[in-house]
């Protein structure tokens, strides 16, 4: 399991990178009129100008993406129950990614603020993970179908 939470782990941070990258373009596309906006604005002020804002969001993006698929080892845990494997990997999840929204100023700096982000990340959640029960349950009724199938040919 260590070689897998590694592996992930090294794949997971030019992913986090990505995908924190393709994010910013979609947000610039609507809200920005035509401009590129690389992060908050509250991040540059904080962090004194645009480069240094960008290269700690690019650094705690690729966080973000090691911690996700190195904790992504969870689901290969047979012996654990689906719900122990929810709680467990949304608990790491969220000590990972709600202290990074904060230091990067995604969320407002306020209980209020904390409060909308992380409901918004819940519900992002939920809906990721019905969908994958849905497609992992379709997959193992077709993979039974044929196991009958063959049974049955037998």
């Amino acid at each position: 399991m260590k070689k897998q939470i590694i592996k992930r782990s090294l794949w997971g941070f030019p992913l986090g990178i990505t995908l924190g990258y393709i994010i910013t373009i979609f947000i610039s596309l609507g809200w920005a009129n035509g401009y590129y906006v690389p992060c908050v604005p509250e991040l540059i002020s904080a962090t004194g100008n645009e480069i240094n804002a960008v290269i700690l969001q690019t650094l705690l993006s690729g966080i973000i993406g090691t911690g996700f698929a190195a904790s992504s080892v969870i689901w290969d845990i047979d012996n654990w129950s689906i719900v122990k494997q929810t709680g467990i990997y949304f608990s790491i999840i969220s000590i990972i990614m709600l202290p990074i929204a904060y230091l990067a100023y995604w969320m407002e700096h306020s209980v209020r603020g904390f409060l909308i982000y992380f409901g918004i990340f819940v519900f992002i959640f939920a809906i990721s993970w019905i969908t994958m029960y849905v497609v992992g349950k379709s997959n193992v009724k077709k993979m039974n179908a044929k196991l009958f199938k063959t049974r049955d040919n037998c």
